[in-house]
């Protein structure tokens, strides 16, 4: 997927002195013809559209199955929390009876059921009914893959163990990978960072073509409401556009969380933000230093587990607390809320593993603004920031999305030549539609182009193959022209 996307074959029109492009309505299609303005026309605005019209168009034609297919898992993946419940009832729930046991026997239970594992990290469960979760690294796991053991709290009883990924138990960790890359690794991430390199570029283009066509003041509420007494292609347009309208928002913010955590484009984003001193900071697991008589005893001593969580718990933390215990000596246990629905709780402590204090504080509220915009961003991506509510946004984005395609697709279809022989795609808006556009305005649009693609390669490198073997078939047909006169 990290090719070029295929190049248009679609019969042009070939530009003509007036650079008009007409297309006849088909039969039965009240639709006006498709026309774009030549030059000279009058407004940039008027010079603007033609360009914005073939870009609109094929990016569509070409992009639209990968964002078809970001689509369709991405819908699958917003019913995962439902799935994982159902699936995995044993593992999470448990019934309350009496006190729970400490913390360090339920890991001592679990450190049994996995001997051969390395402990990583103890999750707490938020209320009475939920399990705890002991998590471990284990040689033979997939990467990015841990084993964790669930513990019932009231008798340290282990109810399983299962593959996890991060949080996610195997159910959603398979969604998650299919959303991602399709079950294919670091390559398979392409299709899906080349959907959302696009998705805003259709949607911006999209909204300025819809939002654009000439209205009279009756006909305006037909920008946001479906025309339903249009027929034919005029009413699929105004099912695409007005959907679109309503979906712009949410998609532009699925493209931009989308792109934060992609592979090439994250990067760039990445060091964008940890120059504008934007990163997400992270608890320092470093113990200050102490008197040389105590700092011996300071790296033999530990109050367990059972004390760092008290000692967090005294500092204000609540809720899902996952225990992080000290990787070596001298260092800290480091206890992390992990709430992600709204509002949202991630404060973090160090606690000294001697003493059982607490050797550093980290609040959310105290995050760069730009760390916080990407953790609520992130956590909408994924239907976590307002629970049952936010993935059933996110299903109707999905939904939307795919429609918008297929209409898109049945738009081009309507299109196609009905009187001559064979098969037969509707044409594409005219080739040369850049050459209108005054230089004041152009020269600026191909620098901001160019300060994106680099950004983003998998916006621009399609971008640039596409124009290059553009101008490569309208150069060879012109000359085909030429030698056929």
């Amino acid at each position: 997927m990290s090719e070029s996307p295929p190049l248009p074959d679609t019969p042009v029109t070939p530009p003509s002195s007036a650079a008009a492009e007409v297309v006849p309505p088909r039969s039965g299609d009240v639709t006006k013809p498709v026309t774009a303005t030549g030059a000279g026309s009058g407004t940039t605005r008027a010079s603007l559209r033609p360009l914005l019209l073939r870009l609109h168009f094929y990016a569509g034609v070409v992009v639209g199955p990968f964002l078809l297919v970001a689509a369709v898992t991405g819908l699958a993946y917003t019913a995962a929390p439902q799935i994982e419940s159902v699936l995995y009832e044993h593992e999470l729930k448990v019934t309350p009876r009496g006190s729970a046991e400490p913390l360090a026997e339920q890991v001592a239970a679990a450190e049994r059921a996995v001997p051969d594992g390395t402990l990583l990290s103890v999750t707490k469960g938020a209320g009475p009914t939920d399990s705890t979760r002991v998590t471990f690294g284990k040689d033979g796991l997939a990467e990015g893959y841990t084993l964790t053991a669930f513990v019932d709290p009231y008798d340290h009883e282990v109810l399983g163990t299962l593959e996890t990924f991060g949080q996610w138990l195997p159910a959603r960790a398979w969604l998650d990978d299919l959303h991602r890359n399709l079950h294919l690794g670091e390559f398979g991430r392409n299709y899906s960072e080349l959907a959302a390199s696009w998705l805003w570029v259709e949607v911006l283009g999209g909204l300025a073509l819809w939002a654009g066509t000439p209205r009279n003041r009756q006909r305006l509420r037909r920008l946001v409401v479906p025309d339903g007494g249009a027929k034919g292609r005029r009413r699929t347009m105004s099912w695409h556009g007005a959907v679109g309208l309503w979906a712009s928002v949410g998609l532009l913010g699925l493209s931009a969380t989308g792109l934060t955590w992609s592979g090439h484009a994250g990067a760039s984003i990445g060091e964008v933000q940890d120059a504008l001193g934007g990163s997400t900071p992270a608890v320092s697991t470093a113990l200050p230093a102490v008197g040389s008589g105590k700092e011996d005893a300071g790296r033999t001593r530990d109050v367990g587990i059972d004390a760092a969580v008290a000692a967090a718990q005294d500092a204000g933390l609540r809720g899902v607390l996952v225990v992080t215990p000290p990787s070596e000596a001298g260092t800290a246990y480091v206890v992390k809320e992990n709430t992600r629905s709204w509002p949202v709780r991630q404060d973090s402590v160090a606690v000294a593993p001697a003493t059982g204090e607490v050797t550093q504080t980290l609040r959310f509220d105290d995050f760069p603004v730009l760390a916080k915009l990407t953790s609520w961003g992130i956590n909408a991506h994924m239907g976590l920031l307002f629970g049952l509510v936010n993935q059933i946004v996110l299903a109707l984005l999905a939904i939307g999305l795919i429609a918008m395609i297929l209409w898109g697709y049945r738009m081009w279809w309507l299109r196609r030549p009905t009187r001559s022989e064979g098969f037969a795609l509707g044409r594409a808006p005219a080739r040369g539609a850049w050459r209108r556009i005054p230089g004041r305005v152009l020269a600026p649009a191909l620098v901001l182009a160019a300060v994106i693609g680099y950004y983003l390669p998998l916006f621009g490198l399609p971008l640039l193959v596409f124009l290059v073997v553009d101008v490569t078939v309208g150069v060879v047909r012109r000359r085909g022209t030429g030698a056929g006169a």
